[in-house]
């Protein structure tokens, strides 16, 4: 009787270490559903859209101007920031302070990219913190979920 309590626990503790194990790599380097927070990205993205980012473009360096992007923030790594690529390395970006006083020039290096909301005077972005590591970025949002109300 107790082998067949303690087989049957083993049984179920193995099941739920191989599922533990293929939900973290699906959503690690597959993807997963993200919730965007803030007006950042108005109009395109509302404060609270639930998006579907895929990893699979961070992990083969196939991220391109004009991708929106989820991404450590720079400035709190507990926080995540949505935003759109507007340079690639080697970029030459005008800038335009968050007053909109001053232009200037920046170059973006190797191993970084540039990123700005689309609602540039509600943004905290590159023009803030600079370039961003490319190894900040977690995934590039693949389609926004769209939720019905009944």
């Amino acid at each position: 009787m107790l082998r067949g309590v303690l087989g049957k626990t083993f049984r179920l503790v193995g099941y739920t270490i191989q599922y533990g194990c293929i939900a973290h790599c699906a959503f690690e380097y597959v993807g997963g559903v993200v919730m965007c927070s803030g007006p950042s990205m108005e109009p395109t993205i509302q404060n609270s859209d639930i998006v579907f980012a895929e990893n699979l473009s961070r992990h083969f360096y196939s991220i391109q101007r004009g991708d929106i992007v989820i991404a450590k923030s720079p400035s709190d790594p507990k926080s995540n920031i949505c935003k759109r690529v507007i340079g690639l390395e080697g970029d030459k970006i005008l800038t335009n302070s968050p007053s909109g006083f001053f232009k200037g020039h920046s170059y973006v290096p190797t191993g970084h990219v540039w990123l700005e909301g689309d609602n540039l005077q509600n943004s905290t972005d590159s023009r803030y913190y600079g370039p961003v590591p490319y190894g900040l970025i977690r995934g590039r949002i693949f389609f926004k979920v769209l939720l019905f109300s009944v």
